[in-house]
């Protein structure tokens, strides 16, 4: 369903006060993390492993050995589930970068909305 001309407006004018008053958390919220299907994989398997592990520990019944392998299961889930990325020093400069040209492409789609 497409959004009234009204309810864009809205949108976009939200869009641009966030990126005024919080650039970091915008930058945030559209790089949208590093969730990859390879991340994702190798953070099931190391779980796959720590279940199997727990079952191992079930098996010789080994009380230590199972708290090791429910670490090492939720270790798994959290590589699988984190979308975090690393923050360098190219990064936040290239987002500095990036804020204004947001802006110029906000204001330049808002004009030809006006007819301007």
């Amino acid at each position: 369903m497409a959004l009234s001309d009204r309810e864009q407006r809205l949108l976009d004018e939200l869009e641009r006060g966030l990126y005024e008053s919080d650039p970091n958390l915008a930058t945030k919220i559209s790089s949208g993390g590093s969730r990859t299907p390879a991340r994702l994989i190798s953070g099931l398997a190391i779980s796959l492993i720590g279940v199997s592990l727990i079952l191992f520990a079930v098996i010789i019944q080994v009380a230590f050995f199972g708290v090791f392998a429910f670490l090492v299961m939720l270790t798994g889930l959290i590589v699988a589930s984190s979308n975090t990325k690393a923050q360098t020093s190219s990064k936040s400069s290239s987002n500095a970068g990036a804020k204004p040209q947001a802006r110029n492409l906000f204001e330049e789609r808002w004009q030809r909305r006006q007819g301007e």
